[in-house]
């Protein structure tokens, strides 16, 4: 997998200041995409040993409150196989640590089992964040005033209580949450 961006103490795609990976790889290719360069699989750097050590050093600090995977398509197969070691690996050094990660893919439709970007590594990857923001990036429906992200088809998915509840949870902010039906 390659990279094409590490942004440091950023506060636009997530909650907090976060680590962000920009993954290199998109099918999507949404309309007014603000990345159209990461679409291409081979742009960028490779993600190495030596990337993640830098990921990790730069999330350790105390006031970071994690990490943003972005792109890109991270749920791109190809990009799920090379990230999930990389979580793995994050979960264990940074335990108290939340990640979030972007798709333009919707979590109930393509990464369920039979959808069309799911894979054997898929489950544990949901399994492995803390907050999904899903939905392709529709220019018609943009919206600046949304909160972490671009346009209102898009949704944030507090995934934790996903699974505790059995059923969908948008999250609203750290205390305000509803349950999406």
């Amino acid at each position: 997998m390659n990279y094409g961006e590490i942004k440091t103490c950023d506060i636009a795609n997530g909650e907090g200041v976060r680590t962000t990976l920009f993954v290199s790889g998109c099918t999507n290719h949404c309309k007014g995409c603000f990345q159209p360069d990461t679409w291409d699989f081979c742009y960028g750097q490779p993600f190495t040993e030596e990337t993640e050590e830098y990921i990790l050093k730069e999330t350790k600090p105390d006031y970071v409150s994690g990490l943003t995977l972005l792109g890109g398509e991270p749920f791109e197969p190809e990009n799920q196989r090379a990230l999930v070691p990389f979580l793995r690996r994050f979960r264990k050094e940074l335990p108290n640590k939340n990640i979030w990660s972007y798709t333009g893919f919707l979590m109930d439709r393509d990464l369920v089992p039979g959808g069309r970007k799911y894979t054997e590594v898929t489950d544990e990857m949901l399994a492995l964040l803390d907050v999904l923001v899903d939905g392709p990036f529709v220019e018609e429906k943009k919206n600046i005033s949304l909160r972490f992200r671009g346009s209102e088809n898009q949704r944030i998915i507090d995934l934790n209580r996903t699974r505790e509840a059995g059923e969908m949870v948008i999250w609203n902010g750290a205390n305000n949450r509803d349950v999406f039906k």
